[in-house]
Order: C-alpha cells, then sequence, then structure tokens
C-alpha cells in the first residue's frame, strides 16, 4: 500500500486523505438517519389518537422521547395550539427549515469530493505522464521503451485511486441526497396533517 502510495506521488496522498474524509461523512450521516429513524405511522397514530383526547402534555411527552425532524415539528405544533391554523403552520415550516440543514449537514463537503476526486486521479496522471516523457526525452533514442511503460503505468494509479474514491462517494452522495428529499416531502405532509389536527383544539 505504501508503495503505491509513493508511486502516486503528492496527489495519491491528497485522494487517500479525501477517501478518509468522505468516509467518516458517510458513516457520521448513516448513523444519524439512524439515531433518527422512528416507526413514524405508529407515532403519528399514537399522537392522533392523544391529541384527539386532548392529551397536550402527553403528546409533548410522546415527541421528547422519540427525536426526529418529524416529532421536532410536532412538538412544535402543539405548542403553538392556541394560535390559528395559519400561524401554526408558519411556525411548523419556520421549525421545518432548522431541521433541513440537520439532515443535509456535511452533504454539500461529500459532493465536493465525489467531484474533485477523480480530477484529482486526472491530474496525478496527466503530471505523471509529463514526468515519464520528459525522463524518455533526456535519454533520447536510446531510452529503453519499458520505462516509459512504466512510468505510465504508475503515472495511471492517480486515476485508478480517484476513480475508486469517487464512485462509493456518489452512491452514498445521491443516497443521501435522496433520503433528505424523502424525509423534507414526509415532513410536509405531517406538518399539514398537524395543522388539520390542531385546527380545532384552539384553548
Amino acid at each position: 500500500m505504501l508503495d503505491i502510495l509513493e508511486k502516486g506521488g503528492v496527489i495519491m496522498w491528497i485522494i487517500m486523505f479525501l477517501s478518509v474524509i468522505a468516509a467518516v461523512l458517510i458513516i457520521e450521516r448513516l448513523f444519524y438517519f439512524r439515531r433518527i429513524r422512528v416507526d413514524e405511522e405508529k407515532m403519528i397514530n399514537r399522537l392522533k389518537s392523544t391529541l384527539k383526547k386532548g392529551h397536550f402534555d402527553e403528546a409533548l411527552s410522546i415527541c421528547e422521547n422519540n427525536p426526529s425532524p418529524i416529532t421536532n415539528l410536532m412538538k412544535v405544533g402543539i405548542e403553538h395550539r392556541g394560535y390559528s391554523p395559519e400561524t401554526i403552520k408558519e411556525t411548523i415550516l419556520d421549525a421545518a427549515n432548522l431541521e433541513i440543514p440537520k439532515m443535509e449537514k456535511h452533504l454539500p463537503a461529500l459532493g465536493t469530493i465525489t467531484h474533485i476526486a477523480p480530477l484529482l486521479g486526472l491530474l496525478g496522471t496527466v503530471t505523471g505522464n509529463i514526468s515519464a516523457f520528459g525522463v524518455l526525452g533526456k535519454l533520447g533514442s536510446v531510452g529503453d521503451p519499458g520505462l516509459l511503460a512504466k512510468g505510465i503505468s504508475e503515472a495511471l494509479l492517480t486515476t485508478a485511486a480517484g476513480l475508486i474514491v469517487a464512485i462509493p462517494a456518489i452512491i452514498f452522495y445521491n443516497y443521501l441526497v435522496n433520503k433528505v428529499n424523502h424525509s423534507i416531502i414526509r415532513m410536509e405532509n405531517r406538518a399539514n396533517e398537524l395543522v388539520l389536527l390542531l385546527g380545532g383544539k384552539r384553548e
């Protein structure tokens, strides 16, 4: 492994550093979504049943004991139940705008890595080839073709490394972005349900 890194030069080390960062970001986001995962349908039905009975303190307790973006919105809506439906909806939307950045955290950085890793690999290949052809030029016509082939093969290592880092990073990036988008849609739907439910529960 160290031999490959040494052959790839400084750019190879940069690509490996980016691969470590990408892995850390992906693992952190996967743990985040796992941590906020709740049995949504069961939770919503439980909250609806509790709210219909007028047990608002119990509903707030349910939200606090099951933290997730959706239950956070529910909590805000319940806390503002005495206001008009329009005010409740605006308050919930404001809370949603605070939840979205939490779900999108680190995704821009991961997206950047997916774009620059293959470009760095290409840059390493170009600079490696320049160096290989430069050596051949100095040796002139008596140069060993095997030396050129060796130089080019080493230069291509960075391209391979860049692709190896970028491909899984792109897969996880798209997966996480879709997860965020689906969560946002679910939050919007749940917010509308909560506004309708609390509309008749004003105190």
